[in-house]
């Protein structure tokens, strides 16, 4: 199912399990059909609790739901996929845990993570910071525009074709160009969180990547 991801991904923030999901339940609300839950903080109780109720979440309104880190606890709630760091667990032991049907995520930052990524058998790559953000404490490199289309030539260059999701401080004036490059689509955060309104800028981000004729796979 590939490339029959969501454009737009929802990657959720929150203090507290309730903010989480009160957050999550906004982004739906709005039109998000893609979430991850992203606790890093959270104790793994809190974890699976705020996870079963994001599920319920996630099939009341028909989204994708993938969980951050924790493949174990993807699969004792159902979730659809989880999303693996570089660090985390090897995609391969997360395949078992989860499932050969779910989708499995993988965090990269440079060509060579998004080989590794491919050659795992990830179903896509999380490739950023696209600029400086303050959602992740540990920041890699910035790449901008330029980072990704020089990425993406590579793969086509080398025959790889995996969908590239596009993250790191994106902002609407920013997707068209991203969208130019062939990533996928693209994950954000604050940028929905934080917005007043919240259902036209979902709209505006969803318009810009499905709507547009440059896009390349």
């Amino acid at each position: 199912m590939n490339n029959m991801l969501p454009r737009l991904q929802y990657i959720s923030q929150g203090s507290t399990p309730e903010i989480q999901v009160r957050h999550i339940r906004e982004a739906l609300d709005a039109g998000c059909t893609w979430i991850q839950l992203r606790m890093k903080q959270a104790t793994a109780g809190d974890l699976l609790t705020t996870a079963q109720q994001v599920r319920e979440l996630c099939i009341t309104y028909n989204a994708i739901f993938i969980i951050n880190d924790h493949p174990a606890i993807a699969a004792a709630v159902g979730a659809d996929g989880v999303h693996l760091g570089l660090t985390d667990m090897p995609v391969s032991e997360a395949r078992a845990v989860v499932g050969k049907e779910k989708i499995i995520g993988g965090t990269a930052n440079t060509l060579a993570d998004v080989i590794q990524r491919y050659e795992e058998g990830c179903d896509y790559a999380g490739v950023g910071p696209f600029r400086f953000t303050t959602t992740k404490e540990k920041l890699s490199p910035i790449l901008g525009v330029a980072g990704y289309q020089q990425i993406l030539e590579a793969m086509a260059e080398a025959g790889i074709s995996m969908p590239l999701i596009a993250i790191g401080g994106i902002t609407p004036a920013d997707v068209a160009g991203l969208v130019e490059t062939g990533v996928h689509g693209i994950a954000v955060s604050g940028l929905i969180t934080h917005n007043d309104h919240k259902k036209q800028i979902v709209q505006q981000l969803n318009n810009q990547l499905y709507a547009t004729t440059f896009h390349k796979g």
